[in-house]
């Protein structure tokens, strides 16, 4: 937007100082205006022309290419403006050189004067402008922009909500806001398996009343 804005300042003040030359002096003391758009494609001569048939009608041109390309955010158009510009002002030093032999550039009012540097500096403004702005976006990139981003979606009571790298279930499957309790609590080392008895046991003492030793019947009572 900002691009926009500025490229369009700049192409509008080099239109201005388009067409705002050829009210000034061209060459040796003569106004652009009256030079007619013919003779720069016939030669130059000293016929006098008028505004509307001038050198004046190709800039005028141009300023509205400027606007519709503004309008329409169009760089091509304003780009094109600009070498309108361009093409003729260069067009006219051609002519004017092989009228004059040559062109010179004087401080005195002979040779070239202040309205070609007008031209010049306006078609240059115009394609600057061209680049400056950044034109209409195009329909994907506004679609894009205009499309809202969907939120995640829950999953549906029927589907369960695992995790794609193990296909475990996820938070949604549990009921409870509880831990799940477990099929078989844990009850500590089964004494019949070997690999759980790390250290060998002690053997009995017979004679022992409180541990005997297995297969050991307990003793007698003692008799009255």
């Amino acid at each position: 937007m900002i691009r926009n804005i500025l490229g369009s300042l700049v192409a509008l003040a080099g239109a201005a100082s388009a067409v705002l030359s050829p009210f000034r002096e061209w060459y040796d003391g003569r106004l652009g205006r009256e030079y007619r758009v013919r003779d720069l494609f016939e030669g130059i001569t000293g016929t006098e022309s008028g505004v509307l048939v001038s050198i004046l009608l190709p800039f005028l041109f141009a300023a509205l290419l400027v606007l519709a390309g503004v309008v329409l955010r169009s760089r091509i158009v304003v780009a094109l403006a600009g070498l309108v510009v361009l093409g003729f002002t260069i067009l006219w030093m051609v002519r004017q050189g092989q009228a004059a032999g040559s062109l010179v550039v004087g401080g005195d009012g002979a040779g070239l004067q202040v309205g070609v540097a007008n031209a010049l500096a306006g078609g240059a403004l115009m394609l600057i402008g061209a680049l400056l702005m950044r034109g209409r976006r195009s329909r994907r990139e506004g679609r894009r922009e205009r499309e809202p981003v969907e939120p995640y979606a829950a999953p549906a009571a029927d589907q369960v909500d695992t995790w794609p790298p193990t296909q475990e279930p996820g938070m949604s499957v549990q009921t409870s806001p509880w831990p799940e309790p477990e099929v078989d609590p844990y009850t500590g080392p089964d004494p019949r398996d070997p690999r759980t008895r790390s250290y060998p046991q002690a053997e009995a003492d017979p004679r022992d009343p409180v541990h005997p030793p297995h297969g050991t019947p307990p003793p007698a009572p003692p008799r009255e």
